[in-house]
């Protein structure tokens, strides 16, 4: 790393708190600044006034963010660490466990100037990228939302009105949100018409249960509870309702979103050289995948984007969570060494390979058999998914690296 100047920066909400360092390692510059356009402005002008921006190195706990952006933009090369090295290179300055901010900063820059290889360099993604990434949060934040108002939701139901849970799931069911508005109660329930319970069905495509086998459902005999109760519950469910049917159509416009967004990145190239590219090939190849839906494939591409890009299979296993960690010492070394599930990853990614690779057990006879083999080794449910997730992570970067489509025929015959 050729830099003259380096710069560790402790990043906050309000404020961020800089230290700058010379060649020498010695502290020319310590600074706190606003979080706002004109203190981020200042706090690059600062450091731009020591040398040219090539020859600069910022160090930060984030790898984005609008003081990311802000050098970046700037030409100046920024490398990200991780939250928990920076709490194990603090403890060199000091064993008491001493934090400050003006004490992070410092150890941030000195940690880049002796330990740039637990760096990593911030590189520039495609817009698409970023815009697709943003989506996959927003899609896993509205998932956990309707999973918290369908918890509700059920408890107020066990607590007067139970018989409708058997039904179906009231965290997914659109068609049981109408039951329930327009029988909110097992004493509506005896007056709700034939027609109406009809009309929902068909709307909703509903043809497991008939009109009758509904209606026999809501009106059996209701649960004995205290006065009040059953007023205060259909209260409280008729101000869920309309929160959940909110959050599911902003659910399934999202998925919409993120599969216009993948069609589109499928269709044209990306624009610029100096950033993380996702060719349309690359899209192609993700998506022919078994088990790889929209869902799935967008993750994928937004979250390991620069391990796709550089065919980087190691990276990828490790930031998706299914190269696992070896612990040898002591009596535990050799045959002996303790192999455990890595945790330190990339969550999102993690619970995508996940799902990706249970949903393949269905659809590929050649990723079930190799799952049947990790069980009868003895391996558990969990650690086979994780060995066939492996395997399928180094069937993807080989099919990048050579631009073709899952070809599930010439698969069988190797």
């Amino acid at each position: 790393m050729d830099a003259a100047v380096w710069v560790g920066i402790d990043w906050g909400h309000d404020e961020h708190q800089v230290c700058v360092l010379d060649e020498k390692r010695n502290v020319v510059l310590e600074d706190r600044m606003r979080h706002s356009p004109e203190g981020l402005r200042a706090l690059v002008a600062k450091v731009l006034s020591f040398c040219a921006p090539e020859r600069i190195a910022v160090a930060i706990e984030t790898p984005r963010g609008p003081v990311v952006d802000a050098f970046v933009d700037r030409g100046v090369s920024v490398y990200a660490l991780n939250p928990k090295q920076l709490d194990r290179f603090r403890d060199r300055h000091s064993v008491a466990g001493a934090k400050d901010d003006r004490r992070d900063a410092y150890v941030l820059a000195t940690s880049l100037v002796t330990d740039s290889a637990c760096f990593w360099e911030v590189r520039v993604k495609d817009a698409r990228v970023v815009e697709l990434r943003e989506l996959v949060h927003l899609h896993e934040e509205l998932r956990a939302e309707r999973i918290a108002l369908g918890n509700r939701l059920r408890d107020q139901l066990l607590r007067y009105y139970p018989q409708v849970l058997e039904l179906g799931s009231v965290y997914n069911d659109v068609w049981i949100w109408k039951i329930l508005g327009a029988a909110p109660c097992p004493g509506s329930a005896r007056k709700l018409s034939r027609t109406r319970v009809a009309q929902i069905l068909k709307k909703h495509r509903i043809r497991r249960l008939t009109v009758d086998e509904v209606l026999s459902i809501l009106r059996a005999g209701a649960l004995i509870v205290a006065p009040g109760v059953t007023a205060a519950a259909t209260r409280y469910i008729a101000a869920l309702l309309p929160r959940l049917q909110i959050v599911a159509e902003q659910t399934e416009a999202c998925s919409n979103d993120m599969e216009r967004l993948l069609d589109e990145m499928q269709e044209a190239p990306s624009e610029g050289t100096d950033m993380v590219r996702v060719e349309p090939r690359d899209v192609q190849v993700v998506r022919s995948l078994p088990g790889v839906g929209t869902h799935v494939g967008a993750t994928l591409l937004a979250e390991a984007s620069t391990a796709l890009h550089e065919r980087d299979y190691h990276a990828l296993r490790t930031l998706a969570g299914a190269a696992p960690v070896t612990k040898a010492t002591g009596k535990r070394s050799g045959p002996f060494a303790l192999v455990i599930m890595r945790k330190a990853c990339n969550e999102r990614l993690r619970d995508a390979v996940h799902h990706w690779a249970f949903a393949t057990l269905t659809r590929d006879a050649k990723a079930r058999a190799h799952y049947a083999r990790l069980r009868a080794r003895g391996h558990s449910h969990g650690r086979a998914l994780r060995g066939l997730a492996d395997r399928l992570l180094a069937m993807l970067v080989a099919m990048l690296r050579q631009g073709e489509l899952y070809d599930p025929s010439r698969r069988q015959a190797a």
